[in-house]
């Protein structure tokens, strides 16, 4: 089991890794997912979310956008994964694990430090979750 600590790490970068990952077998948790960056304009980022969350949809079909943020990774983590609603992208989703804080079954294992240092142009994810 691989533990990552999504602090200031890029979420496209570690999404794709964590579904590559997840694909080979691995059984991954990725710790403070409110902290992973997403890059580029604050403005647009956060008007994008906003505008993917007012979309009208029938409340049984969807699109079903979360405000969470652990929810929101692992949404973006989804997405990479092939045929995800049945065969391996399914089974290697199940295998994937988000969480906003450190649990506190998994405080003292080893993990797997995600972040670099931060760029120009960034958000929080977090920041997008507040927005109304």
């Amino acid at each position: 089991m691989k533990i990552i600590d999504g602090e200031n790490a890029v979420m496209g970068r570690l999404a794709s890794y964590v579904a590559k990952q997840a694909l080979q077998g691995e059984e991954i948790s990725i710790v403070n997912c409110n902290k992973v960056l997403i890059t580029g304009n604050k403005k647009f980022i956060e008007n994008k979310f906003y505008e993917r969350r007012q979309r009208v949809g029938s409340t049984q079909k969807g699109p079903k956008i979360s405000r969470v943020s652990y929810q929101i990774v692992k949404r973006c983590i989804k997405g990479m994964l092939p045929n995800h609603r049945g065969g391996r992208g399914k089974i290697a989703l199940g295998k994937i694990k988000c969480y906003d804080k450190i649990p506190k079954e998994l405080e003292n294992k080893k993990m797997i430090k995600a972040g670099k240092e931060k760029g120009d142009k960034f958000v929080y994810v977090e920041s997008i979750t507040k927005k109304k």
